[in-house]
């Protein structure tokens, strides 16, 4: 299963991280992995790419983490929401037995 935990304060969000396979499938035949890869390694790329915003990124082997320098631009904001929307739809579509959803607040 993929874990995606979202640290958010009451107003932005800090970091993320994912890990772990979600096992829906043999190793590359998995459209969740691939659809959470996506997801994510977009969102790092296009923060650091279309925003002033700083990050700090680390991706190995199904993992990956992203701390976020505050405070987050509107752009930045959207992107993060944009993907939280796309990994929710994920979850929704396939089932928590894949891809869980954490959130939690700092």
């Amino acid at each position: 299963m993929i874990t995606v935990t979202i640290y958010k304060d009451s107003s932005q969000y800090q970091r993320f991280t994912v890990e772990g396979h979600a096992g829906y499938a043999h190793e590359g035949f998995d459209i969740i992995c691939a659809a959470v890869s996506a997801l994510t390694v977009n969102t790092v790329n296009s923060i650091e790419k279309f925003t002033g915003n700083k990050l700090k990124a680390e991706e190995m082997n199904g993992f990956l983490t992203c701390q976020l320098e505050s405070p987050l631009s509107s752009k930045a904001e959207l992107l993060m929401d944009s993907m939280v929307l796309g990994l929710t739809d994920i979850q929704n579509n396939y089932g928590k037995q894949y891809i869980r959803l954490i959130f939690k607040e700092v």
